[in-house]
């Protein structure tokens, strides 16, 4: 970003977002820092640290009841069907850069930068594109896939070429007061990786007990509720007893909400060789072929899968060359070609 804009920053008080607002304030940008209020109790001292170091004008943005209507009801939703959710897309689409692309028009910003560690890429076209990150151990290209064009329009990612050792290198050399503190990795009103908990508070139904049963429907077992199990799952299961079989490693193969029943079974269970979407969206100018060559994410912490893609209505189908496992409704098919993300849809 060469030439003096406007730009607004996503200043959330870690180390990343920091680094972006120093990097553009060093290129003599114009800098707005902008902090989301998510949840009432949010703490902003990293933050205003942050933007009061670097000399940044800073507006904290209060996005409460949107991000509790948009992402934390959706998630207990999610877990109450059966499903395993995956709020943080949809805190990218309706709230980081739905609510914030938002506020940061209304201050006057020309860009949004974030500290994601992701790639927009104008093509031969003019349009810009989202490519992988470069260090591909952060890459947060996954969870970027339902993005509205408009947005990656407006959007910078400062980040996109760097390693998180670089970013800390950076954050030294400005003397960030955040340049030591250490990222979360829990979904951000999930302390501790509890989500059991907090799907229970906000949906008080959906810790019911139910059986676990195998693929026959035989009853293995009781559970205290569904949302304490997941697609891929081992532990927790407590069928040490089991009586009359090889006792060989159970995994959750599905989770059936009406009937409050976890089934299990084999490892092998689990694969699949074909994956349903819904509501594929697509990105950067792309159009679809019928049945073109693609590698697929059905979670953010998996490598591609090699596949084909055929479309169907909104959605389509994913057909693997080889068999995927831990396929789990709710979560997302994101289909790339090389580092280019092309779009994704949610699995149903």
């Amino acid at each position: 970003m060469t030439q003096r804009i406007r730009c607004a920053v996503a200043l959330s008080g870690g180390v990343d977002s920091a680094v972006v607002a120093a990097l553009l304030r060093e290129e003599d940008a114009e800098v707005v820092a902008l902090t989301l209020r998510l949840q009432p109790g949010d703490d902003f001292t990293a933050a205003a640290q942050v933007a009061a170091h670097l000399g940044l004008e800073h507006h904290i943005v209060d996005a409460v009841a949107a991000f509790r209507e948009q992402v934390m009801m959706p998630f207990a939703q999610s877990y109450r069907a059966g499903e395993t959710p995956l709020p943080c897309a949809l805190c990218n689409r309706f709230i980081k850069f739905g609510v914030l692309i938002e506020a940061a028009q209304a201050h006057g910003a020309q860009a949004l930068a974030t500290g994601h560690y992701a790639r927009r890429v104008v093509g031969l076209e003019g349009v810009a594109e989202l490519h992988k990150g470069r260090d591909i151990t952060k890459d947060q290209s996954y969870f970027l896939f339902a993005l509205r064009q408009a947005q990656i329009d407006f959007l910078r990612f400062p980040l996109g070429e760097m390693t998180k050792d670089h970013v800390r290198e950076l954050a030294r050399r400005h003397g960030l007061p955040v340049a030591e503190r250490k990222g979360s990795q829990d979904i951000c009103f999930v302390p501790q990786g509890d989500y059991a908990s907090v799907v229970a508070k906000l949906s008080p139904l959906a810790d019911q007990a139910g059986d676990i049963v195998d693929q026959a429907g035989r009853v293995l077992g009781r559970h205290g509720g569904i949302i304490h199990y997941t697609v891929g799952q081992r532990k927790g299961l407590n069928l040490s007893a089991r009586i009359g079989d090889a006792n060989e490693p159970l995994y959750v193969l599905s989770v059936n909400a009406v009937a409050r029943q976890v089934v299990v079974g084999p490892r092998e269970a689990l694969e699949r060789r074909e994956v349903v979407l819904r509501d594929v969206n697509w990105l950067g100018g792309f159009v679809p072929g019928e049945g073109f060559c693609v590698q697929a994410r059905l979670r953010s912490a998996q490598q591609p899968a090699l596949g084909r893609f055929f479309a169907e209505g909104e959605g389509g189908r994913l057909v693997f060359e080889e068999p995927v496992s831990g396929v789990a409704k709710g979560q997302a098919g994101v289909i790339y070609q090389g580092d280019r993300l092309l779009g994704g849809g949610w699995i149903t």
